[in-house]
């Protein structure tokens, strides 16, 4: 599903320590996808985040589960798109072909659209003459588009609602670190660093 994850140099390598091992399991993958693209995104958010406590060690396991639970919902939203289109292409084939389709036939003729929209997805020839065909009666690649997101709006909303839940919980986290960052770096010295210094 996810591809590998490039960056142009190299990321510092950040070893998880062996005790929260345990806490960071690998997710339950998907038909598709890829534990070797998951743990290559993981390393690099390890590696990005440089984690230097046990809280934040945590806050990176949470941040990695999240990215790649976004790219999951990018990737499973891409393949609903391709899926809607191929019944839009049958709704917009069942306007041409079956009017005046006598009752007797409807049946039949609604077996032959599906079968033209599962071909328009299988072969890029029988693709080409379909949407030529379509076009000339005024279904062109927008009224296409059109149909595929009103098939799918309720979907889209779903999706959309969980990729801002997921970004959202991902940007507070990230937030987390930063501010745990701020406050170690700011925290008053102990009594004894103050006697000592005195």
């Amino acid at each position: 599903m996810n591809g590998p994850f490039k960056t142009e140099q190299q990321p510092t390598v950040s070893a998880m320590p062996v005790e929260l091992e345990v806490l960071a399991p690998l997710p339950l993958l998907l038909p598709g996808e890829s534990r070797e693209h998951y743990q290559a995104l993981r390393q690099a958010i390890f590696a990005d985040l440089a984690p230097r406590s046990t809280i934040e060690w945590l806050l990176a396991i949470d941040i990695a589960e999240l990215s790649w639970e976004i790219q999951r919902y990018r990737c499973l939203r891409h393949q609903l798109l391709e899926t809607q289109r191929q019944q839009a292409i049958a709704a917009a084939l069942r306007r041409i072909d079956l009017i005046g389709i006598a009752p007797e036939f409807a049946d039949e003729a609604e077996y032959y659209t599906l079968q033209n929209a599962l071909s328009w997805r299988r072969d890029p020839t029988a693709a080409s003459e379909i949407e030529a065909r379509l076009s000339s009666y005024g279904f062109d690649q927008h009224a296409i588009n059109v149909e595929v997101h009103a098939q799918a709006r309720e979907l889209f909303i779903l999706f959309e609602g969980l990729l801002n839940a997921a970004q959202t919980k991902r940007i507070l986290l990230l937030r987390e670190i930063r501010n745990q960052r701020y406050f170690d770096g700011h925290k008053p010295r102990s009594s004894a660093a103050s006697m000592l210094r005195a």
